[in-house]
């Protein structure tokens, strides 16, 4: 059976298990709406060069086994090295505290399942929750109809989290291909500060397929910095899509760094509402064999004083295929903008490509919007040079792939993320480096 006759049989089973009911009536429209839109094919402009039949072909289970038997060694080696970070820990899509680390004081940190179902918050979901999320995608249709676990934050004004947090996403023990669909909510209050790591990890054989939804609210002065690790296993499909909406005189930063999965899509939605933002998207993607990787960006400045700047970063090698679309919109009322967009690429075999589309629709006449995109091979000048000093050419290919690389990772602020990433690019290139 295809994957969209399995989510609509499946529904009314799911709604049976939820405790929570005020979120009923949104979930049967999201359904409907997502039944009549149907999963994207290459017919769909956004989709023309992911083809996801590979994923919508294959059966799921809806209602994944809850019970795991991960050893603590396994989880060890997820982590970066961060014993002073806090890090919430989600196994086959439930909260596990035993697994656990939360020491933050003063915020609401909460699962979002508890959220959900406590009154309390009932007003906080009511204000934020799906509001800034598309309403006319298939696949946010799809996370609003079966989301029931996820990550929910909200940072009080003023209030400065000094510990990164790590989010995990754990598939385990599963003997059947597996369906998730996780939601994260995320608001910072003016002046607050925090910083948000999210990775997913598959530790089976079979097939997991993750629709993740993240909705980011950024207030005046205030800071978030949400950085994706995505090295999954070539069993792994994640289909993201994250929207962020900055107030005057914020920051706002998505780091992205594809190394694994057998398919990922980010989809990218910056708003700015308010003058002097500045927002960060940064992308690293290494990937080869017949992996896919795919970004989609879009920034909307809506008011004058903004920046943003995005530079994304591919190296792909056997058959392995990139697609980057990145798009900048500015408004007729966004003088003074200053948006920059940059994505290059490096092929390292004849099976690999990438199709690579920057986009600006420019309706302000004072502003300074620039984009580009490269694809091509090492600089044979470079290589020559390395070797010319006695390095092997292995070596001196993966030298230059790393410092090629490396200049989107300079806005990680936090340094054991920043090593991990360093350590997994050498890993990846094949590649002594001492850090």
């Amino acid at each position: 059976m295809a994957l969209k006759e399995q989510i609509i049989e499946n529904h009314h089973e799911f709604l049976e298990s939820l405790r929570h009911r005020f979120l009923d009536d949104s979930r049967k429209a999201a359904l409907q709406k997502f039944e009549n839109i149907g999963f994207p094919t290459k017919k769909d402009e956004e989709y023309k060069y992911t083809n996801l039949k590979e994923i919508t072909e294959k059966n799921y289970n809806f209602f994944p086994k809850e019970n795991h038997n991960i050893t603590k060694e396994q989880f060890d080696e997820l982590h970066l090295g961060e014993e002073n970070f806090d890090w919430i820990v989600f196994v086959n899509g439930k909260l596990h505290k035993e697994l656990s680390k939360v020491s933050i004081e003063n915020v609401e940190f909460l699962s979002f399942n508890y959220a959900l179902n406590d009154e309390k918050h009932r007003e906080v979901f009511e204000k934020y929750f799906n509001t800034i999320a598309a309403k006319d995608l298939a696949f946010t249709n799809l996370n609003l109809a079966y989301c029931k676990y996820g990550f929910f934050l909200k940072v009080p004004k003023n209030v400065v989290i000094e510990k990164p947090i790590h989010v995990f996403y754990i598939s385990q023990n599963q003997e059947e291909n597996a369906f998730y669909n996780t939601r994260n909510l995320l608001i910072v209050e003016e002046g607050a500060k925090v910083e948000v790591i999210e990775s997913h990890h598959n530790f089976d054989s079979t097939y997991v397929f993750t629709n993740s939804v993240t909705e980011i609210f950024t207030y005046p002065n205030a800071k978030a910095d949400w950085h994706k690790l995505q090295n999954d296993n070539n069993t792994s499909y994640l289909v993201d899509h994250t929207f962020a909406r900055q107030e005057k005189d914020s920051l706002t930063t998505v780091n992205t760094f594809s190394f694994g999965g057998k398919l990922v899509r980010n989809n990218l939605d910056f708003i700015q509402n308010g003058s002097n933002i500045n927002s960060f998207m940064n992308g690293i993607t290494i990937i080869g064999k017949d992996q896919l990787v795919d970004h989609h960006t879009a920034v909307h400045h809506n008011f004058p004083n903004c920046e943003s700047y995005q530079n994304y970063k591919g190296i792909f090698d056997g058959n392995a295929h990139g697609v980057f679309n990145g798009k900048v919109f500015v408004d007729k009322i966004a003088q003074k903008t200053n948006a920059y967009q940059q994505n290059n690429n490096v092929l390292l075999s004849e099976g690999a490509s990438i199709d690579t589309k920057p986009q600006l629709e420019i309706f302000a006449d004072d502003v300074k919007c620039s984009h580009g995109c490269t694809v091509g091979q090492l600089n044979e000048d470079a290589l020559f040079y390395l070797r010319a000093r006695g390095i092997s050419k292995k070596e001196a290919q993966a030298l230059l792939l790393y410092a090629f690389a490396n200049d989107a990772m300079q806005n990680i602020d936090i340094e054991p993320l920043k090593e991990k990433i360093s350590k997994l690019l050498a890993e990846k290139l094949e590649v002594d480096i001492e850090f």
